[in-house]
């Protein structure tokens, strides 16, 4: 079984809130604590919604559709969804939970006296058993995502850095607001199964998609964050683990380097010609010291996704033949 796993490092930009998170009058920045640091974060959920957004804008069908002039903004083409017609059902998956319907009266159900006939091997007792109805059981319908995407983590930690704003308001009022900002990087991971998809071909969708999304992490219409590749590095492989995960870091300079991804190369934790490594980080890569065996390196975020895409096809038809 295949398994494809990515990391990315997105471009260089100013971060604010996007979930309209705030402190007070703070528009506030998703933080955690990183290698014993704070650092700023963006939800998979973000960008798992700049993903299925992407897909509308490049023309697939997808079932939960943004209308910018549609008061509830979401629509659904199908409420009961499809995973092999809508490409989002599909790869994100869905989760549709009704409750549990009583039968005529909301009243709680008697219970219900059992005058059966007993067995010939019970023992013998005059009075009716009791009969429980069974409870009404909850019903549910959900597929389980194919794509899982990782948090974003900044490369570097948060400073603290916000912005001072004011708002003129009705009758001379004027209204202050701040905002967190952070210039940084930001990475994260994905893995895909395509066997488990309804298409296999829509890994290519989804590898189109991750290089192309964007207002990820800006705050609301005001900002924008391109969350699109300078660096990218795909695995195409039979071994279930990724094993190369936040492998991207920043120096003091600005410097990015992947020197834990290097030295599981080194060692033979992951095999060189698995790898497909795109971008700006491809600059670097005469000083591995890889031996005989290189990966597949390309200075261009597009081109490297287009040759592994080849690779992939022809993987998948090879196993579907042989099935």
């Amino acid at each position: 079984m295949f398994h494809l796993f990515g990391n990315i490092l997105t471009t260089y930009g100013t971060a604010a809130n996007n979930r309209g998170e705030t402190e007070g009058n703070t528009s506030t920045l998703q933080k955690l604590n990183w290698k014993s640091e704070v650092h700023s974060s963006v939800s998979s959920e973000s960008i798992r919604w700049a993903l299925r957004y992407c897909w509308q804008i490049q023309g697939y069908d997808v079932n939960r559709i943004w209308e910018e002039d549609n008061p509830n903004k979401i629509r659904w083409q199908d409420e009961n969804f499809d995973a092999v017609k809508y490409i989002d059902d599909d790869v994100l998956g869905f989760m549709k939970v009704e409750a549990a319907k009583q039968e005529g009266s909301e009243q709680p159900q008697k219970e219900e006296l059992d005058n059966s006939e007993p067995s010939e091997y019970a023992e013998k007792d005059t009075k009716p058993k009791r009969k429980k109805k069974k409870k009404p059981q909850a019903t549910s319908l959900k597929r389980r995502g194919i794509l899982d995407v990782t948090r974003a983590v900044s490369t570097m930690p948060y400073s603290g850095d916000i912005t001072f704003n004011a708002f003129s308001g009705e009758k001379g009022r004027t209204s202050l607001y701040s905002t967190e900002v952070h210039a940084t990087y930001y990475q994260f991971g994905f893995a895909l199964t395509p066997e488990y998809l309804k298409n296999k071909s829509r890994i290519n969708a989804v590898l189109d998609g991750l290089i192309s999304i964007g207002e990820v992490a800006g705050n609301h219409a005001r900002f924008l964050y391109d969350f699109s590749p300078e660096s990218i590095i795909l695995r195409w492989t039979h071994d279930a683990s990724p094993r190369f995960l936040y492998c991207f870091e920043e120096d003091e300079f600005g410097n990015i380097s992947i020197p834990n991804l290097i030295r599981r190369l080194e060692v033979g934790d992951i095999n060189p010609e698995e790898l497909w490594i795109g971008g700006k980080i491809a600059d670097s890569s005469e000083d591995w010291k890889l031996g005989d065996s290189r990966p597949h390196i390309f200075r261009g975020v597009k081109a490297v996704v287009e040759d592994i895409k080849k690779v992939i096809a022809e993987d998948l038809q090879s196993v579907t033949e042989s099935s």
